[in-house]
């Protein structure tokens, strides 16, 4: 593994269906109730990602797409002196069902070492509140 780039990496379990996680993925309507505040998705092999969160854009492109399964998309955020520039790194997230629930497993790859700390703080702090949502409960502000 290169010194200057790592990667993240989560498995949460979520009391809810691989449908319920995906839309909440890739709706943008959806996908607000638990991050950004403005969503612009197009969820298919080379479609749109771009999420607004605070004063923040982050933006890259859809790389995969398989309904209920799996959602892998370019993330980089827009602006000067961002260490990760729009699709200068990669989310693949799986959904893999679990009895009533769903296994997810997120794998964040290519980010430099000095914005791994910022990234997992973020993820550790969204993964919940999807987590939340998809389970039908009013996310922790």
């Amino acid at each position: 593994m290169s010194t200057d780039v790592d990667v993240i990496e989560r498995v949460i379990d979520i009391q809810a269906s691989p449908e319920t996680v995906f839309e909440l993925l890739t709706d943008p309507a959806e996908y607000v109730k638990w991050k950004g505040r403005l969503a612009d998705l197009d969820p298919r092999p080379g479609g749109r990602f771009q999420v607004s969160i605070d004063e923040s854009k982050v933006s890259g492109a859809y790389v995969e797409v398989v309904p209920n399964r799996r959602v892998v998309f370019t993330w980089g955020w827009e602006g000067p002196g961002a260490m990760v520039g729009p699709g200068g790194s990669t989310v693949q997230i799986d959904l893999e069902p679990r009895g009533k629930g769903t296994r997810l497993r997120l794998v964040h790859r290519g980010l430099p070492a000095a914005a791994l700390a910022s990234h997992l703080a973020g993820w550790d702090y969204f993964l919940p509140r999807l987590t939340a949502v998809a389970e039908g409960r009013e996310p922790a502000a």
